[in-house]
């Protein structure tokens, strides 16, 4: 077959992709679905078509047009997104969700291992307050002796709470990038921040109830508390997969195992950020404020978790396809 040959075969199909772009022109969306389709066939084989020109008659003027051609329709699939805060917006509405749930078991796991140390050390320090002398560390063995008076460290002067608020954030947001990073261990480093802080806040949490202001603590880090602790969830869940590529790697070599992984785990911290920021806004102007009745920060708690919980396991579900047909897909992302 020469050239002229091939043109006359294949050039129906040309045209038709190069109507579907002049139609599609910088948005894809103008397509229907079976128009979507037929781009991507016919993108693939206009694709075929110049690679077997590039090699039977490479000068000839059809493997320029054809260049050309599929030059043209790449850039139109493979668009990059007009503005950055479209893809801000696409990932937050669908890209942050979905990644949390597909990594949903990792960041029970994690939970797990915050709670379930934190309600056993509870428990033994409501029942034995001297155990709290060992099993919290010396840093927070020093409030000991303020909650046997029946008191907690928690107030914070009105003028320094825009001080405290930015130091809260700056720690929280170090403790989810110190667990996600523990990851890169084998996941060891990441199980004993979560089992550490677990056994902090367990075991506060019960010599409190002892001897009285138990509500009282709760009362102040409830307003704040659901967003921080589900984030610090998300990062050991993040860290968490990051030691199972690298422990199970199934079929995949290592290193790639460990880079998907990676890229989820990342996507999960970078929807953690702004997450903390709130809780730390909250823990600096709303859980200290005596002004504000307790039924108030018990609402702004309950409330934000309930929104929080909502938006990651409801949001960016695929709505079902109006006809019982199904409609092709093309290969895309999860909007990040």
């Amino acid at each position: 077959m020469n050239a002229e040959q091939f043109y006359i075969s294949r050039r129906a199909d040309w045209q038709t992709l190069t109507e579907l772009l002049d139609k599609s022109e910088k948005r894809l969306k103008r397509l229907s679905p079976e128009e979507v389709a037929d781009l991507s066939r016919l993108y693939r084989a206009a694709t075929a078509d110049l690679a077997l020109a590039q090699r039977d008659f490479p000068q000839h003027r059809v493997t320029q047009y054809l260049n050309q051609l599929v030059a043209r329709a790449h850039a139109a699939i493979y668009q990059g997104e007009p503005l950055a805060l479209k893809r801000i917006r696409r990932f937050v509405t669908r890209g942050f969700p979905r990644t949390y749930r597909r990594a949903f078991p990792f960041i029970l796991a994690a939970a797990l291992l915050f709670i379930l140390p934190g309600v056993l050390t509870g428990l033994v320090t409501n029942w034995n307050p001297s155990a709290s002398t060992w099993l919290l560390p010396p840093q927070v063995q020093e409030l000991i002796p303020l909650i046997e008076e029946q008191e907690l460290w928690t107030n914070i002067p009105v003028e320094e709470r825009p001080y405290s608020s930015a130091f809260i954030m700056r720690n929280n947001i170090q403790v989810v990038f110190l667990s996600f990073a523990g990851g890169m261990l084998a996941g060891l480093l990441t199980l004993y921040i979560m089992i550490f802080n677990g056994l902090l806040i367990g075991g506060l949490t019960g010599l409190t109830a002892h001897y009285g202001v138990g509500f009282e603590l709760w009362t102040f880090v409830i307003g704040h508390g659901v967003i921080e602790l589900s984030v610090i969830f998300i990062g050991g869940g993040a860290g968490l997969m990051l030691g199972w590529a690298i422990l199970q790697p199934g079929l995949l070599r290592r290193r790639d195992a460990l880079a998907l992984a990676a890229r989820a785990a990342v996507r999960l911290i970078i929807g953690c950020v702004p997450l903390l920021v709130l809780a730390g806004a909250i823990e600096g102007f709303i859980s200290p404020n005596e002004t504000l009745p307790w039924p108030l920060k018990w609402a702004v708690g309950l409330g934000s978790g309930l929104l929080l919980y909502s938006y990651l396991f409801l949001a960016g579900r695929d709505r079902p396809p109006k006809s019982g047909r199904a409609l092709p897909i093309m290969e895309g992302n999860d909007g990040d």
